[in-house]
């Protein structure tokens, strides 16, 4: 059996430390703000970047092309390793796209060396935790096409339960139309946001009031669990770390888990929700 390695965008979400410790190499997307371009995870600090949305200055994201895809994936294939990538989902953006043109013209470059695109259909640490299961199959043994194959098949089982202060930011980027936003924005409306099972974001509901939208998200999460093995909780928040210990907090109380992993949104990411954002992962039944 070939060595292989799983491959990721940036828009996993997950600590720099946390992917190099576990030798996953990362294909980042890139934004600009206030007329300068970064590299998701190598550029500003989640402090700096928030700070500058909150002064009302704007952020605009670009997917990686197919060039800076081939330029991540070669090097893994001249080690004589084939290459499972886990991608940010089609519906928000291109990228995904992007690396399966890679990977086809790398295949005839290097017809002796597997490479295999999956289309998470997740976003932020969603793909984190997908990323997470996978890296325990490669761990116990399990092949690349065996690893992809748990992937495809419980990529819908991955629960995206998302709450967000301001709708305007997923409006400016295209992801949800300008009605929903305005209704969204009323006064305390908390809107209640999930993953739907295209790979897109939905607005499903809304909670009056910070606190009832946060216990809202470890409900539904708590809900979608019940008969899952949960190894780890991921959570997610928009520089509002008190509000992130107090959704793990619920967690450990709702869910009886302890294994709970916390960090910052990207900055990709956190281009579209703004500050403020606060998200649960879970595998669960449905979405």
């Amino acid at each position: 059996m070939s060595d292989y390695v799983i491959t990721v965008n940036s828009t996993v979400d997950l600590p720099k430390e946390w992917l190099s410790e576990r030798g996953v190499p990362v294909v980042p997307l890139k934004y600009t703000i206030d007329g300068k371009t970064y590299e998701d995870m190598s550029g500003l600090s989640s402090g700096e970047f928030f700070g500058k949305l909150r002064e009302g200055k704007m952020a605009v994201t670009s997917q990686v092309n197919p060039d800076e895809a081939k330029a991540a994936f070669e090097p893994i294939l001249k080690e004589g390793k084939d290459i499972l990538h886990l991608g940010f989902s089609s519906a928000l953006s291109g990228t995904c796209n992007s690396m399966k043109i890679a990977a086809e013209e790398l295949r005839e470059e290097y017809p002796d060396r597997k490479i295999t695109v999956v289309d998470t259909l997740c976003a932020c640490m969603g793909e984190g935790l997908l990323l997470y299961y996978a890296l325990k199959r490669k761990s116990e043994g399990c092949s690349m096409e065996e690893t992809a194959e748990w992937a495809e098949a419980n990529k819908l089982h991955v629960c995206h339960n998302v709450t967000i202060d301001d709708l305007e930011h997923l409006h400016r980027g295209g992801r949800i139309s300008k009605t929903v936003a305005v209704l969204g924005g009323m006064v305390k409306i908390k809107p209640m946001i999930h993953m739907d099972d295209a790979g897109a974001l939905q607005v499903i509901g809304k909670e009056r009031g910070r606190r009832k939208a946060l216990g809202k998200i470890v409900e539904t999460s708590a809900k979608q669990a019940k008969g899952w093995e949960n190894d780890i909780i991921m959570i997610t928040h928009g520089d509002c770390r008190e509000d992130a210990d107090y959704v793990a907090g619920q967690v450990r109380e709702k869910m009886g888990i302890d294994n709970i992993l916390i960090n910052n949104i990207g900055t990709v990411i956190g281009s579209h929700t703004g500050p403020g954002v606060v998200a649960v992962f879970c595998m669960g039944d449905q979405r």
